[in-house]
């Protein structure tokens, strides 16, 4: 099954971008869908830290200029070390739980995650991530 999660897109404070996601089975709750992505965003990036530098491809003009607009430019290393799945899982329940993100299926908010889900191919998600802000008025 593939859905669209929307990403925000390198080199654009604004713009958001469609992703296809393909999931291996139709997620039946939020509980599913979460763990689904996170095991498909986990193996991810455990195959680029795998890979180190032998996955460098040259930059294009075009993914220079969108990086310089966000201030950094990066040849895509991933120089971290493999993330385990079942922390990477329980972070994100327990993220979801204490309400530092949240998930939106078309404009429809979801927020349990055992509530059975109504998908079809090609939803649009949307994780939408809350950022506390800190500091001080002097």
């Amino acid at each position: 099954m593939i859905l669209q999660i929307n990403l925000k897109q390198l080199g654009s404070r604004k713009k958001i971008a469609p992703v296809p996601f393909e999931y291996p089975t139709k997620p039946e709750t939020l509980r599913q869908l979460i763990s689904e992505t996170v095991t498909l965003c986990v193996n991810d990036y455990n195959e680029r830290v795998r890979a180190g530098e032998n996955a460098v491809k040259p930059l294009s003009d075009e993914d220079i200029s969108g990086m310089a607009k966000v201030g950094k430019i990066a040849f895509g290393i991933v120089y971290g070390k493999e993330q385990d799945m079942q922390k990477a899982l329980d972070n994100a329940f327990l993220s979801f739980e204490d309400g530092l993100y949240r998930v939106f299926l078309g404009e429809n908010e979801l927020t349990e995650l055992d509530t059975p889900l109504d998908i079809k191919e090609n939803d649009e998600l949307t994780f939408i991530r809350l950022t506390m802000l800190t500091g001080r008025i002097w």
